[in-house]
């Protein structure tokens, strides 16, 4: 991966944005997506929409949702200890003992999630996952005054982690579900605009997938694809304690995994396929036997319909501060969309065949 890619990801991975409160990391998509030659725009709802090419038809679009989950600040009590929700789905037992940024009125402030110490705790208590509500962070003020001058109720904060290699092109970060997927898009218009297909092109960065699916609604709503892919993460199940009899087999470094199932048009899937098997690009196939609780879900049901697919990215540790991914999977995903895209272009109907 070149040097300026590494660095746009370790950028957007760094960035503060739960639900809602994208801007900073959409910003950064932004202005990098249009260095790669397309025009970019925001919606009212946040979403950040790049265009490549000027063919009207097929209309192509290809949607990574950059949010994250995290914390939102509901209530600053007199000793300047802040109490927070959680911003999408977050296990209880992981917030205790974590570093957090919280992002203040000018800059983010370096805080910790506290409990009760262990030594505190009743039998009962030890037995029971902690609640949300016995929890809060602490930024070290002396009281609510100094804590005021620093963070407002409705302030969010993200665990204080950024993009780091472990080893073999493995890398661990917060928020690969889904920037990742949402750099991707990025990553994969840079490479059509050498070559652009004869279509239309539209990369998105949704917003406020993690709270309902709502970014890629409006979006494709407002863009009316012919063709729409939803590029996401998805489990690996190579880990301890996976089921693979449940989630199938899907492995760090085999490849993009395509979705196959009611969520993901036949024709959109057969053509992914022969892209990557005409290009000796490793792939692996995930059952999707209902909706799927991906962008993929809305994009599909926009308007008239939409031919939709779902391309992503195996991820360890999913919806936790210590996610991992292998970088050798991101670049074949950009491999498999670029070549898709150009084949997909050329396509004359996706109607099921019958």
């Amino acid at each position: 991966m070149e040097k300026e890619s590494l660095d746009f990801l370790t950028q957007l991975i760094g960035a503060i944005s739960p639900s809602g409160y994208e801007q900073r990391a959409a910003k950064l998509w932004q202005t990098r997506t249009a260095l790669c030659g397309a025009s970019v725009k925001t919606d009212v709802h946040g979403n950040s929409i790049a265009c490549l090419g000027t063919k009207e038809t097929p209309r192509i679009m290809l949607a990574g949702h950059i949010d994250e989950i995290g914390y939102m600040i509901k209530y600053i009590d007199k000793e300047g200890f802040l109490y927070f929700a959680p911003v999408g789905g977050i296990d209880p037992q992981l917030m205790p003992g974590q570093r957090v940024w919280v992002q203040g009125k000018k800059d983010r402030v370096l805080g910790l999630i506290g409990k009760k110490p262990i030594h505190q705790l009743d039998e009962s208590e030890r037995k029971k996952v902690v609640k949300v509500d016995q929890l809060w962070i602490d930024i070290g003020v002396r009281n609510e005054e100094e804590a005021r001058e620093l963070v407002s109720v409705g302030d969010v904060a993200v665990p204080a982690v950024g993009l780091e290699e472990t080893r073999n092109r493995r890398y661990v970060g917060r928020g690969f579900d889904d920037r990742a997927g949402a750099f991707t898009v990025s990553e994969t218009l840079k490479a059509l605009a050498a070559s652009p297909p004869p279509a239309s092109v539209f990369g998105v960065a949704t917003v406020q997938e993690e709270i309902g699916i709502r970014g890629a609604r409006t979006s494709a709503y407002g863009i009316d694809p012919h063709v729409g892919i939803c590029v996401e993460v998805t489990f690996a199940s190579d880990s301890p304690g996976m089921n693979k009899r449940k989630e199938g087999d899907v492995r760090l470094d085999a490849g993009p995994v395509l979705g196959r199932g009611p969520n993901i048009n036949p024709k959109v899937f057969e053509t992914l396929v022969r892209a990557a098997e005409e290009y000796g690009i490793p792939y692996q196939i995930e059952a999707q036997p209902r909706a799927t609780g991906t962008d993929a879900n809305v994009m599909q049901l926009t308007r008239a319909g939409v031919a939709t697919g779902l391309v992503s990215i195996p991820l360890r540790y999913m919806h936790t501060p210590v996610e991992l991914l292998s970088l050798n999977d991101v670049q074949n995903t950009v491999k498999l969309l670029e070549k898709g895209v150009k084949a997909l272009a050329e396509v004359p109907s996706f109607l099921p065949s019958i």
